[in-house]
């Protein structure tokens, strides 16, 4: 069973090769993603999810310097259209800030030939096979993504897919410098 069984918009047709040229998924009548601070301080989750290396690795593995996690199905329209915007900001941030993309419970082989058919060379595929993160985190639906400062505690989270190239998530953003 999924833990993450709700995408805030349709599904992106399979067929579609490269997602940045994907059109906007139809709007499902759901409200605009908004980013929430009720969490702020939280610890990262301690939860194992795979490596690209095929081992297990945790959050902790990532501090030291701010990381910002996304989780997304490769079933999950907004997930895939996000991709490359994610993608841009890990080539801005290669050295302050750590991406961390983390598929929720595709299998090992949709997830590699997904990522095989895509461009996305400052991400690496990272995957939580029993949606181990989407459960800590408690927000049934796909993307999630959450800002972690360098010692692990949450700084934001927004649920549902986001504009990250526009105004309000680039102020976000520039909370890896707080």
């Amino acid at each position: 069973m999924l833990a993450l069984s709700a995408c805030d918009r349709q599904a992106a047709p399979p067929s579609q090769p490269n997602a940045s040229t994907a059109a906007e998924p139809a709007d499902t009548g759901l409200p605009k993603a908004e980013f929430d601070l009720s969490h702020k301080g939280t610890p990262a989750p301690t939860d194992a999810f795979t490596g690209p290396d095929g081992k297990p690795v945790t959050l902790s593995a990532f501090r030291g310097k701010p990381v910002l996690v996304n989780l997304w199905a490769t079933w999950c329209g907004p997930c895939v259209k996000e991709m490359p915007e994610l993608d841009a900001i890990a080539a801005a941030g290669k050295d302050t800030l750590a991406v961390v993309t983390i598929n929720q419970g595709d299998d090992a082989a949709a997830v590699a030939k997904w990522w095989s058919a895509r461009a996305l060379p400052n991400l690496k595929s990272y995957r939580d096979d029993e949606s181990k993160l989407g459960f800590a985190y408690e927000t049934g639906q796909l993307p999630t993504t959450v800002l972690y400062d360098a010692d692990g505690k949450e700084i934001w989270r927004i649920v549902g897919g986001t504009d990250w190239t526009g105004a309000k998530a680039k102020a976000r953003l520039a909370d890896i410098r707080s």
